[in-house]
């Protein structure tokens, strides 16, 4: 279990790199302590500049920090585990990852770093019909580089995302070092009741991705204005009784089911509103009515975007 993890981690998705040495400065003002990045962002250069500028201006030290990074599909292949991970901590300004993760169990064929970086989904972007290409790589394998990590102190923690139950209890099978984390989407449409409890049986801690649902997906047009679970009478009721909002109610349900979450935010009134949830409790039935809005409702979807963005069919969840 990732005891020292902050539960309430600040995600560095879709932040444009001119952006992000201001916002990640901006965060650790004002309170944040976990990042959540990856190489596949784009904006790992400039997250380091800001935890740079942070340290430089006394304001946290690099031990006070939680830094998570991600390995991208196209570096699968054992012997490119270390290299991806030595770019991003190049990118960040680390020593150290306080945890890398498997960001997708999507085995991509090797790009360059030299020739694409980040080198994103298609593997060629320049061909008349671009595609995904698959590289034969079994995830075994990969972990067993990430293990390596591990004993080199490149990474503190390894973990993976976006598995299945049943990935994980194969994982669970041939792993030297067990996964400390994984994290995948989950808000109040995407509950996940028996991947949340297998997790928890394995000792696997669990991080939600897009907490507050469908917000992140909306102005990449994998989601419409209607999807917003803020909306939620249950919701608002519960922000009513609790002198909160709907957003802070929502990352309130995600801690309180013991798993970390990491809501973005580039303005700094609302990054302060989504780390204040830590002062309520809900009830167990606010808790009960947030569970039933359950619909199995998954917004980042690699069977559906793949084949939409990527001309490939790829599922990876049936």
């Amino acid at each position: 279990m990732l005891e020292d993890m902050p539960p309430i981690g600040f995600g560095l998705w879709k932040i444009a790199p001119e952006d992000c040495e201001a916002t990640v400065l901006e965060a650790v003002k004002a309170g944040y302590r976990h990042f959540d990045s990856a190489a596949d962002y784009g904006n790992e250069v400039e997250v380091g500049r800001g935890i740079a500028a942070a340290i430089a201006r006394g304001l946290v030290t690099r031990e006070e920090l939680w830094i998570t990074s991600k390995l991208w599909n196209t570096f699968h292949a054992p012997e490119h585990v270390a290299l991806a991970c030595q770019k991003s901590l190049d990118d960040l300004g680390l020593d150290y990852l306080d945890l890398y993760m498997i960001h997708f169990p999507i085995a991509l064929d090797f790009v360059p770093i030299e020739e694409r970086y980040p080198p994103e989904w298609l593997h060629d972007p320049a061909a008349d019909e671009p595609v995904m290409k698959p590289a034969r790589v079994p995830l075994h394998e990969t972990w067993g580089a990430m293990e390596k990590l591990v004993d080199g102190g490149q990474a503190r923690h390894i973990g993976v995302c976006n598995y299945n139950t049943a990935l994980i209890h194969d994982l669970m099978r041939y792993c030297r070092i067990a996964p400390a984390e994984l994290q995948v989407e989950s808000h109040p449409y995407l509950v996940q009741p028996k991947l949340m409890r297998l997790a928890r049986d394995y000792g696997i801690h669990v991080t939600a991705f897009s907490p507050l649902g469908s917000l992140s997906y909306v102005e990449i047009d994998m989601a419409g204005p209607g999807d917003s679970v803020l909306a939620e009478p249950v919701v608002v009721a519960a922000a009513d009784a609790h002198g909160k909002t709907p957003a802070q109610v929502v990352l309130r349900w995600g801690i309180q089911r013991g798993n970390a979450v990491i809501p973005k935010s580039t303005n700094p009134g609302r990054m302060r509103e989504n780390l204040a949830v830590t002062g309520f409790s809900l009830s167990d039935a606010e808790m009960a009515a947030i569970d039933a809005l359950d619909q199995g409702r998954r917004f980042n979807d690699p069977g559906v975007f793949c084949e939409a963005a990527f001309n490939t069919f790829h599922p990876i969840y049936d």
